[in-house]
Formats: structure tokens, C-alpha cells, sequence
């Protein structure tokens, strides 16, 4: 889908802020209550320098590439919805806040804080799901922190992992402990998510990890009658898939998931003057960190060639699909302005687009490009080219 500018970008995206210092973290939900404040991240810079320091690398990452120019067929596949507007690929944690509020996309409510900072975290722990309804402009951002310490620590550095989006908690019910620490804290943020109709609160398409799959959460949003648009050309109540990388990674064709976390393979230890070791904070792909290939290297000789050649292939046939799902949309609208068919005889085909769109989307909007699990990415690009050839047929017929 993307260049290989990817393997850099999936790393900013894939791994929430500050993960534990200790080897073997344990998480625990953030508690509720009101006065709940923030310590922000430079706070801690006194107590944790070189911790600090590595994160506030992250910076280095100014690059923004506007994807509906890389990709125009997502103007017409994702049509009256912010992201056929503006698409901007994200920069990661240090530039939350100053990509959020300069975006061309429209923001009604606070809920678009939900991931960017942790002052809207507190807000939620403080004041509960009525924080998600706000105005967006109602909250003054200017001393706000982008994703920082509190995001997975609370205000208590250290061995101790805390989940404050207490959404993913509910989300994973039973299975919250089944899930190490270290992916607990990035899956706050790298998941599927939705505005929950009545009250607007972000909220996680399942119940449990073996609800965590594609066709669950497609028959979650089926069963709720559920859409974020409706494409005005076509009359499809479409779904528009955020970075499922959580998922994505503990879904079923995973080799990694039982064996490493995020921060294994995205937040190398280095070590400080004094001779002891820290887990850095700035987020890197694996093809560039030394310390991370010299972990694989047991399994994989040429880690960079391995990873390459799993997202070339996916990001080739991510994009002909795209083009594809476009032709699709046009061909739609087409039959659908002619005015000769009825809803009825249009149904069929309206429900295969929404089909098609969601697992095509599950990998366009991915931010691994098939690498964090190329075996459950190559079924969902199936499954959506199934879905449109079944559309075009359906229309051949229909149009004749």
C-alpha cells in the first residue's frame, strides 16, 4: 500500500508511550475516580534522562505524506467521509496534539482526544463516558501533552504497566490477563475502534480475544446496524477500519504473538553511561535497530529481505484492489443514477461494496503491510476480491 517508508512508519504508530522499565511488566487497569491529574512526560525527564531523551528522538520524524494523493482512489472509496478530504500519514506520539488540531479533517467532539494525550484520558477516569460528548472546542488543548508517561504508566513509572483507556479493559473482559503487558499498553490505541452511537465513546468492536477477528467484528457492526458513512453516490453504509494492528497481530495466523510483545521488537535496550540498561523510547522498525535483528537472527538471516518481500506483495495487491473497489463505487453509482433499479434489486450489491470495503480496508489501513501477521492479511485481501468479483457478477446481471 505504502513505500517502504512504511517499515519506519508502522513503528511510530505501532507502540504506545513508555512501557515499563523492569523484564517482565504487569498491567493493571487505571482506577476511576475525580482529581485524577496528569504528570507530564518532562516531568520525569530529572528522574529517567536517557528514558526521556530517547522519546523525545521521536521527533526526528517530520515526514507527512497526504495519502489521497498516493492513493486517489480513497476519494472515491471512502466519498463524504473526513478521509477522502485530507489523509495525512501520522508522525507518532511527539506530534499527536499539532496533527490532530492542524488536520483538514473536521472535529465535532473530544473524542478525537482519545489517543492523542493523556490529559483527555484523565478526563474520562475523572468524569466517566460524558467526557467523549464534549465539543471538541470546548477543551483548551494549549497545555495538553501528546501520548506520554501517563499513557502507560499513570503516574507511576516503572515496573508496573497501567492501562488507562479503560475501554481496551472492557474490550478484552477475561482475557485481559491472557495479554503480556507490553502489548496491553500499545493495544490502547493500535486497535479497530468505533464512537458508540448514544454518548460517543470510543469502544472496541468485542468482548474477548476470540472476538478479535475480522468476520466478528464485521457481524458486531452488522448486528448493531452499525456505519461511520454512507458514500452519497452509491447509498452504502460503508465501515472505515482503524490501524487494527492489535488484532491484527494476535489474530489467528500469528507465529510472533505467543512469543514476543511490541516493545521486543520495536523499542531496543540500549545502554546508558553507567553501564545499566533502559528499553528506549523512541519507536523503531526492526529492520532499523541492530540490537533487535541481532534477536532474530537465529530465524531470519536477512531479516530486512524477509520483511520487504512480505510488503511488497501486499502493498501491490492492496492497491489494485483499491483501484478495483473504486471501479466498483463508479460502476454502483452509475446503476444507482440511472434510476431504473429499486433498492430491493440494488441490496445485494450494496451489501457485497460494504463486505468488500471492510477487509480491504483491514490491511490498506494496517500500518505493517502484512508483516505483523501475512497470513491472516493474504485471507482478508481474499475475502474482499471475493466479495467484489461477486459485486461486478451481480451487476453484469443486473445491467444489461
Amino acid at each position: 500500500m505504502r513505500t517502504l517508508f512504511t517499515a519506519l512508519v508502522l513503528v511510530i504508530l505501532l507502540c504506545s508511550v513508555s512501557l515499563a522499565l523492569a523484564d517482565t511488566p504487569v498491567a493493571v487497569a487505571a482506577e476511576k475516580g475525580t482529581g485524577i491529574t496528569v504528570i507530564h512526560a518532562n516531568e520525569w525527564a530529572e528522574t529517567y534522562p536517557d528514558i526521556y531523551a530517547s522519546y523525545q528522538a521521536n521527533s526526528e520524524n517530520e515526514e507527512v505524506h497526504e495519502y489521497t494523493e498516493v492513493h486517489p482512489f480513497i476519494k472515491v472509496i471512502y466519498e463524504d467521509y473526513g478521509f477522502a478530504r485530507y489523509y495525512g500519514s501520522a508522525r507518532g506520539h511527539y506530534y499527536c496534539i499539532k496533527d490532530l488540531t492542524s488536520t483538514g479533517r473536521p472535529h465535532a467532539l473530544a473524542n478525537c482526544f482519545t489517543c492523542k494525550t493523556a490529559d483527555f484520558t484523565v478526563l474520562t477516569l475523572n468524569e466517566g463516558d460524558s467526557a467523549y460528548s464534549k465539543p471538541f472546542d470546548e477543551l483548551d488543548h494549549s497545555s495538553f501533552d501528546d501520548v506520554g508517561c501517563f499513557t502507560c504508566h499513570a503516574n507511576t513509572p516503572g515496573s508496573q504497566i497501567t492501562v488507562t483507556h479503560t475501554y481496551l479493559v472492557d474490550a478484552m473482559g477475561e482475557d485481559f490477563t491472557k495479554v503480556p503487558a507490553e502489548t496491553l499498553s500499545c493495544a490502547q490505541c493500535h486497535v479497530e475502534y468505533y464512537f458508540a452511537p448514544e454518548g460517543k465513546m470510543t469502544s472496541l468492536p468485542y468482548t474477548s480475544l476470540a472476538d478479535m477477528t475480522p468476520d466478528s467484528m464485521y457481524d458486531f457492526y452488522e448486528a448493531m446496524n452499525f456505519s461511520d458513512y454512507t458514500n452519497p453516490r452509491t447509498g452504502v453504509k460503508q465501515l472505515k477500519t482503524q490501524h487494527p494492528e492489535f488484532e491484527t497481530y494476535m489474530g489467528q495466523g500469528s507465529v510472533h504473538a505467543g512469543t514476543f510483545t511490541c516493545a521486543d521488537c520495536h523499542m531496543e535496550r540500549l545502554t546508558a553511561e553507567d553501564g545499566t540498561t533502559y528499553p528506549s523510547h523512541k519507536y523503531v522498525s526492526p529492520l532499523e535497530s541492530e540490537n533487535i535483528q541481532a534477536s532474530c537472527a537465529a530465524c531470519h538471516k536477512d531479516l530486512g529481505t524477509f520483511v520487504h518481500g512480505i510488503q511488497e506483495k501486499v502493498t501491490t495487491r492492496t492497491t489494485e484492489l483499491g483501484e478495483k473497489l473504486e471501479a466498483y463505487t463508479n460502476r454502483l453509482a452509475d446503476l444507482v443514477a440511472s434510476g431504473k433499479y429499486t433498492d430491493e434489486q440494488l441490496a445485494d450489491i450494496r451489501a457485497l461494496n460494504r463486505k468488500g470495503q471492510w477487509y480491504w480496508d483491514f490491511v490498506f489501513v494496517e500500518n505493517s503491510d502484512g508483516a505483523h501477521n501475512s497470513r491472516l492479511t493474504a485471507r482478508c485481501l481474499d475475502m474482499a476480491e471475493a466479495f467484489i468479483n461477486a459485486g461486478f457478477l451481480l451487476m453484469d446481471a443486473l445491467d444489461i
